[in-house]
């Protein structure tokens, strides 16, 4: 098959910054990653070329800029075939047009399922997924040997370790933060946007203010409202542990290379049951997607489940970037370093963060309700009532 050079267009002016773009091109396959992606890639692309004839170009775009690029680069006829991005982009690329629906067939088996579900709108699937990540609890090894696994457990520790006279606190998160909230809400039901019948997320189905919701966040207030737990940003939580004046803390695995640098003896698990019930953590996952204006489809298709979708470039992807697989055969091998069986099993029982959209709509009345409701100010009903009124109103006024 012939091969076609690399074709210079116009700058485009993205965000601000001038950026290049290449076009897809018939008979080769352009693909948009960031740095580690587009090196873990390079053996992939090796491979392909030579059993295909296909020549392959790797663009490094910075991550950051990949989705608000691609939405002027796809419809203007330039851009890529493929990009590596993240599932909480699903949204508006979708409303926009800009994705193409990939088939994995019997490969699906191998990937965890909330990583399939990231990437999945409307029954489809739109990305090959290749790493996820969640939060969980962050222990000391050397003031906890074992940590807490059910919810009476927790507080038992934290009574036993807490004294805030002297700074010394048993458990320690971020807030009022709805991020690291979440799990307690959603173990006993909570949820933030319920599905449609067409298995897409539905906005106007709320259910930060339903009853599991609220329950689990009485839970959670018990620990505010006994003066158990501190209010307090990211920076002083990860201060307060790091000085061990704090035996845990709610958190991701980003934490982890200053707790290393720290000398820390820490353990990464899961958030404890509540109620017999599991917690579920937002996940973040990130993946490779089809873009709709690709003139090669079935060729990206064909590189990402072919080429990809294996354990050789799976390995390679780890290796440059050390967040969980989502891919199981490699998961499991790398899954003998704590850190990462820790986070793998938070993960695996988390849900995605929704993609849509209007999720911008809800950060900020959920952040003010769980102001007064940790700092005693209203009550738990009351407050997350009003949050849900304020995030319909703001999705409604579009």
């Amino acid at each position: 098959m012939k091969r076609y050079s690399v074709l210079v267009l116009s700058l485009l002016l993205v965000v601000g910054m001038a950026f290049a773009v290449s076009a897809s091109e018939e008979g080769k396959l352009l693909i948009w990653a960031d740095l580690d992606r587009a090196k873990a890639l390079q053996d992939v692309k090796a491979d392909f070329e030579a059993e295909y004839g296909i020549a392959v170009e790797i663009q490094e775009v910075a991550f950051g800029d990949i989705r608000d690029n691609i939405a002027v680069a796809g419809p203007s006829g330039e851009g890529p075939d493929i990009l590596v991005g993240a599932h909480d982009w699903l949204g508006q690329l979708i409303a926009n047009g800009l994705l193409e629906p990939i088939v994995l067939g019997e490969l699906a088996d191998d990937f965890y399922p909330v990583t399939l579900d990231a990437f999945s709108w409307a029954g489809k699937r739109y990305a090959l997924p290749y790493a996820f990540e969640s939060i969980g609890l962050i222990y000391n090894r050397e003031l906890i040997p074992e940590a807490p696994k059910t919810f009476p457990e927790f507080v038992k520790l934290i009574r036993e370790l807490t004294d805030p006279d002297n700074e010394k606190y048993g458990f320690v998160m971020p807030q009022p933060d709805p991020y690291h909230s979440f799990p307690f809400m959603s173990a006993t039901g909570g949820y933030v946007f319920g599905m449609d019948e067409e298995g897409k997320l539905d906005p106007y189905d709320i259910g930060l203010n339903n009853e599991g919701a609220l329950k689990g966040l009485t839970y959670l207030d018990l620990l505010y409202e006994e003066g158990l737990v501190p209010i307090t940003n990211y920076e002083t939580m990860s201060s307060l542990f790091k000085e061990e004046k704090a035996a845990m803390m709610l958190t991701g695995p980003w934490a982890l290379s200053d707790l290393k640098a720290a000398g820390i003896n820490y353990g990464f698990t899961k958030i404890p049951t509540i109620d017999g019930s599991t917690p579920k953590p937002f996940v973040g996952v990130q993946g490779m997607m089809i873009s709709a204006f690709s003139k090669n489809k079935i060729l990206a298709q064909a590189f990402l489940t072919e080429f990809v979708g294996t354990e050789k470039t799976m390995s390679k992807l780890f290796e440059l970037d050390r967040r969980p697989p989502a891919y199981k055969p490699v998961a499991e091998i790398v899954a003998q370093d704590p850190d990462i069986a820790g986070v793998l099993a938070s993960a695996a029982d988390g849900v995605p963060m929704p993609s849509i959209p209007e999720m911008a709509a809800v950060w900020q009345s959920w952040s003010d309700s769980l102001e007064v409701i940790l700092n005693q100010k209203d009550e738990i009903k009351p407050a997350m009532d009003n949050a849900v009124e304020l995030i319909e109103k703001t999705i409604k006024e579009g």
